[in-house]
C-alpha cells in the first residue's frame, strides 16, 4: 500500500513489458447501498473499502487492484448516485460516479437480483453505449425463487444491452472468481498500471480516515445524519525501539450539532472509546504497525452545504 501519497502507477506501467498481459479499469456502479464496496473488497481480496448498512457510505473513488497470472484488474468503487438532497456533498459524491463510467473499459452495473428501481434506472441512465456493461444481479443469496429472475432478465436487457450478465453473491468465493475471469475477457491487452503487490492507489492517511468513518456509522446506527464526517489531522510515522513500525494518527470527527456530538461521544466518553478502540486495531492489522489513535469530535454546522468546506475536507 503507498504511504506517500496517491499513486499512479505510472512506474509500474512503464517497466512492465505488454507481452501477454492485459490491464483495464472496471468501473462499479450502482444506487447507494447496493453492495459494490463489499463486491470491491470481494474482487480485490482485500478490505479497501468500507461498508455499513447506512446508504451513502461511500463517498469517494476507490480504486482497488487485483493481479491474477498476466492479468491485472484495476477495480473503481463508486459513491452510490445520490437523487436526493441537492447539496454540496451530493454534488461531488455525483460528481465522482459521473466521471467514471465514461472512462473505463468495462462497467459492472450493480443491482439486487429481481430488483429495478428509480434509483437505479438514475444510473443506468449514465451509462455509455460503446462501452461494455456487465449486469450484476448482487444478493442472489436472498431471491428464494431463481425462476421469478427470467421475466426480471429479459426486462434489463430491454432496458440495456449489457453484454453479460452474472448473478452473484459477493459472499461466494466462486462467484467472485467467475466474475474475474469474465472480466478479463474485455480487459485490453497492454502492460500493467501498478506493481503486482499493489491493492489501491489510496495512502495509508486516507484509509485511516475511512476506517474511523466506518466504525462511526457502526456504533451510531440511523440516529447519526450521513452528512458526519472524518479529517485526518495528523498521520505520522514513528521510529521505535518496541515495535517494527509505529504509526501515530490524530483525527477529528466532524458532525452538524451539539446534539450529534453527544450521541457519538455516548455516556462518559464510552462510543468514542468503542469506536476508537476498532478502528485501531483494524488498522493496525491494516498497516501492520502499531497504531497510536486519537479522535476529537467538532461541531461545523451547514458544512455539506459549503463547496469550499467540502473541498478543504477532501472531497472532489
Amino acid at each position: 500500500m503507498n504511504t506517500e501519497g496517491e499513486s499512479t502507477g505510472g512506474e509500474a506501467g512503464a517497466q512492465a513489458t505488454a507481452g501477454g498481459q492485459r490491464c483495464g479499469l472496471v468501473a462499479i456502479v450502482g444506487k447507494p447501498n447496493v453492495g459494490k464496496s463489499t463486491l470491491l473488497n470481494a474482487l480485490v481480496g482485500q478490505k479497501i473499502s468500507i461498508t455499513s448498512r447506512k446508504a451513502q457510505t461511500t463517498r469517494h473513488r476507490i480504486t482497488g487492484v487485483r493481479t491474477e497470472g498476466n492479468t491485472q484488474y484495476v477495480f473503481v468503487d463508486t459513491p452510490g448516485f445520490q437523487t436526493r438532497h441537492s447539496s454540496a456533498l451530493n454534488r461531488s459524491l455525483n460528481r465522482a460516479v459521473t466521471g467514471v463510467v465514461g472512462d473505463v473499459d468495462l462497467v459492472l452495473f450493480v443491482v439486487e437480483a429481481g430488483s429495478f428501481t428509480l434509483g437505479d434506472a438514475k444510473v443506468l441512465a449514465l451509462l455509455k453505449p460503446d462501452i461494455p456493461a456487465l449486469l450484476i444481479a448482487n444478493k442472489l443469496d436472498l431471491v428464494h425463487r431463481r425462476g421469478e429472475l427470467a421475466p426480471w432478465l429479459r426486462d434489463m436487457q430491454q432496458r440495456h444491452p449489457f453484454a453479460e450478465f452474472m448473478p452473484i453473491s459477493a459472499k461466494q468465493p466462486k462467484d467472485i472468481q467467475r466474475l474475474l475471469e469474465v472480466c478479463a475477457k474485455y480487459l485490453p491487452e497492454q502492460p500493467w498500471f501498478y506493481e503486482a503487490d499493489e491493492l489501491t492507489d489510496k495512502s495509508e492517511r486516507f484509509m485511516a480516515g475511512e476506517m474511523i468513518r466506518e466504525k462511526l456509522f457502526r456504533f451510531t446506527g440511523d440516529e447519526l445524519p450521513y452528512t458526519s464526517t472524518v479529517v485526518v489531522e495528523k498521520f505520522e510515522e514513528e521510529p521505535s525501539p518496541k515495535f517494527k513500525r509505529m504509526v501515530r494518527i490524530a483525527a477529528t470527527v466532524v458532525v452538524e450539532r451539539d446534539s450529534h456530538k453527544a450521541m457519538v461521544i455516548g455516556d462518559g466518553g464510552e462510543k468514542l472509546k468503542r469506536i476508537g478502540t476498532e478502528a485501531r486495531q483494524e488498522l493496525e492489522q491494516l498497516f501492520d504497525a502499531k497504531v497510536f489513535l486519537q479522535i476529537f469530535v467538532k461541531v461545523r454546522s451547514g458544512w455539506a452545504d459549503d463547496e469550499a468546506r467540502v473541498r478543504s475536507f477532501g472531497y472532489e
